[in-house]
């Protein structure tokens, strides 16, 4: 080693402990079917003078490619979080686990799952899938069990594989696959929050049969609930006087259980063919009830002084995909898919408010189904020398359909009129795309990938209570990246890439129905959807450099920058009620710079404590040009994010200790003119013991969001009457998590 790199590698080993980072699997894949691809980068091109080098390859690919690293050496961005990571804290919910990942941070109240983003952009702008595909419409990750999960995938710049709909980046979920050897694992677990108790029961089965191999991945989950809340609404007069001051106490308690399987089937046919078949079932059940108590301290009484609502939701998922790999000439392959979805929820809810003259009783039944399809394949041409080119299609149609029924009872005289509705309507989507793609070994200090993806969306949309819309959007997204390893250096190298994405709007958002709010107000408005809403079009570059230690560590930084054309925004109107619509609304800018960092202990020391060190640090910014400062940023943009995380594997017993500190700030947005939002920064820490019995017998205790912080945030409306602010807080508990994990 020179004596540059070493002066380089001891200076930068105090930045990475100041750094903060959430997993330590820091492994890149550029696939999204590990069985059967090649990838967009595939190994054999690089080193291959002959056709037969592709071809066994491939065959290291099947099992695997153990000896590959795909982030060093794959042109495309990506970072690849074992299995292992996910479920090193005990986890039950997928939102815990993303928090740790470099630039993920996840919205809403700690340790219960929310919106996730990546480079500090809210819902929407981060594309979420399964399998490598779109997650289907009313798919939840809340629905999947870590221990289901084989690895994730952190896509920082698109492809033109994948889909281009991921102006933050893409999160790529890839189930459990099949495997060589026959393995038994049985995991029991148990939890307790805030004196509720919860439990959870998984197995995995896999194993091979002649040429058929299988995996079933199955699990169970129940758990009990209760948590309090605290809303403060304050209006103040363009004078300065407060003229309205109410406070709103919520009690809510309830269960939720979850029942899931995941089978898989890989069956290498005569001609060396393979068929695979993956499925993903899950059922769950979600009851809670909400108790809220509203004083008056200042001015006029709400309309509703007490609710009591009860309600119960039951969703089923389904989703089923068949691959078929065929090899061609010339080391080529043809990669053929199919898939379709089923998804149905039924919910029902019943309130009682009482008022200061008249007593409301409403129930609102809904009833929603999401099913669909998907198809696509590629073919892939690695036999050129030095080059990868794959060329294929993708596309998927999907219809959604809702009934959705509302009965009002009022008893008393007031200004309360019953609204009893009888509404339905359904929406079909049809998505098809076209991509082509090369990567280029030019030498063996550079590689150069260049993909073009057109992909189109036509919504469709009609129901009892608005006239049919339709909703058209096309999206031809160039994209070039590049990977240069700096010469004379065997540690280091960097990536530039140039990138066009979008955000298409969401179906929900597009349908002109009404959601009505009970205490209607402008910080608590009724919401509906805009059929003119169009896609968000983001030119995008990123870049970055990393540095390899000798033990497997790795020092990088990357920069990113998004210019967003029809961004779209939440805007308020009031026609009588407060409503709140999306709408586009110009252009926004945002960009920012990642840091994360993976090394031992003994990098520093050669005979100091088996100690693996983790970090990663964020910082995010944006303006909105249509929106006057200061503040304009986009909305729910996370500012600064970070984590710190440590593995302690004692020497002398089998005990293995570790934690992680999670921060995420937030501060004051001016989302428009008239409104505004403020949120505290949270910090979790969560921290866990496993205790290794023997090669097949763990047991892993765990201690979730230990600091337990509460969870504070409000909205703002002002007008030329003055301002109402909404202060809304929740406190958070820590959680206790105990698993025991055999293998046989």
């Amino acid at each position: 080693m020179s004596l540059a790199s070493t002066q380089f590698r001891l200076a930068s080993i105090p930045l990475a402990l100041m750094l903060a980072y959430g997993s330590s699997a820091m492994a890149q894949q550029t696939t999204t079917e590990a069985e059967t691809k090649p990838k967009q980068a595939v190994p054999a091109p690089v080193k291959a003078t002959t056709p037969a080098a592709p071809v066994a390859v491939q065959k290291v690919e099947i099992s695997g490619a153990k000896g590959y690293d795909e982030r060093r050496q794959d042109t495309a961005s990506k970072i690849v979080v074992t299995q292992e990571d996910i479920v090193r804290y005990g986890d039950t919910n997928i939102g815990d686990v993303l928090k740790r990942l470099p630039g993920v941070t996840i919205g809403g109240v700690q340790g219960r799952g929310g919106a996730i983003r990546m480079r500090g952009l809210g819902a929407g702008y981060t594309q979420i899938m399964l399998n490598g595909e779109p997650s289907p419409p009313g798919f939840s990750l809340d629905s999947l069990s870590p221990d289901n999960i084989e690895r994730i995938e952190v896509i920082r710049s698109a492809t033109a594989e994948l889909s281009t709909q991921s102006i933050a980046g893409a999160i790529n979920i890839v189930l459990k696959k099949a495997i060589v050897t026959a393995q038994r694992e049985l995991k029991l677990g148990g939890s307790e929050e805030n004196g509720r108790y919860g439990g959870n029961v998984s197995l995995q089965l896999s194993d091979k049969i002649g040429k058929i191999s299988y995996s079933i991945s199955g699990n169970l989950l129940h758990g009990d609930f209760q948590r309090p809340s605290v809303s403060d609404e304050v209006f103040t007069n363009n004078k300065g006087v407060i003229t309205l001051a109410r406070q709103t106490k919520t009690e809510s308690n309830g269960a939720f259980s979850s029942v899931g399987i995941s089978p898989r089937v890989n069956w290498m046919l005569e001609n060396g063919d393979i068929l695979t078949s993956q499925s993903f079932l899950n059922a769950n059940r979600f009851n809670s009830r909400n108790l809220s108590d509203t004083t008056t301290l200042i001015g006029e009484r709400p309309l509703f002084l007490t609710e009591n609502a009860k309600t119960v939701s039951d969703s089923t998922s389904l989703r089923t995909n068949l691959t078929w790999a065929h090899k061609l000439a010339d080391s080529a392959k043809l990669d053929v898919r199919f898939g379709a979805n089923y998804n149905k929820r039924e919910s029902e809810n019943n309130s009682n408010a009482q008022g200061v003259s008249q007593t409301l009783a409403r129930s609102y039944n809904s009833a929603s189904t999401d099913n669909g399809f998907t198809y696509g394949g590629k073919y892939t041409a690695p036999f050129v020398e030095n080059h990868a080119l794959v060329a294929g299609w993708d596309g998927g149609f999907s219809k959604r359909g809702e009934d959705n029924v509302r009965r009002d009872a009022i008893v008393g005289i007031g200004p309360i009129t019953p609204y009893n509705t009888n509404e339905n309507f359904d929406a079909k989507v049809n998505r098809v795309a076209l991509f082509v793609q090369d990567e280029w070994n030019y030498s063996k200090a550079l590689s150069i990938y260049a993909g073009l993806r057109w992909e189109g969306i036509d919504t469709t949309s009609k129901g009892n209570t608005y006239a049919e819309i339709n909703n058209r959007s096309s999206v031809l997204s160039p994209i070039l990246q590049t990977l240069y390893k700096i010469p004379g250096s065997k540690n280091d190298q960097i990536r530039f890439g140039l990138t066009r994405t979008y955000k298409a709007p969401d179906t929900g958002n597009l349908i002109p129905r009404r959601f009505l709010s009970t205490n209607n107000s402008a910080t608590s408005p009724d919401n509906m959807g805009n059929p003119n809403l169009k896609p968000e079009l983001a030119w995008g570059i990123d870049t970055g450099f990393e540095h390899y230690l000798s033990d497997g560590g790795i020092l990088s930084v990357n920069f990113f920058l998004r210019r967003i054309d029809d961004f779209t925004r939440t805007s308020i109107v009031n026609d009588g009620r407060w409503v709140a619509m999306p709408t586009n609304d110009g252009l926004a800018n945002t960009r920012g710079v990642e840091f994360d960092a993976k090394f031992p202990l003994r990098t520093l020391i050669d005979d100091a404590p088996a100690i693996d060190f983790r970090a990663n640090l964020a910082f995010n910014s944006s303006t909105v040009n249509s929106v006057p400062g200061p503040n304009n940023r986009l909305d729910a943009q996370t500012p600064v994010s970070a984590n710190f995380g440590m593995d302690y594997k004692l020497d002398d017993v089998p005990l293995t200790l570790g934690g992680n500190l999670s921060f995420q700030s937030a501060g004051p947005v001016r989302i428009s003119v008239n409104q505004s939002s403020y949120g505290i920064p949270k910090r979790v820490v969560d921290v866990y013991a496993l205790w290794k019995f023997d090669a097949k017998t763990n047991l892993r205790v765990a201690l979730g969001n230990a600091l337990h912080q509460d969870n504070v945030s409000s909205s703002t409306y002002t007008d030329a009457t003055g301002s109402l602010v909404r202060t809304n807080k929740t406190p958070t508990n820590v959680a206790v998590r105990v698993n025991f994990e055999y293998k046989f």
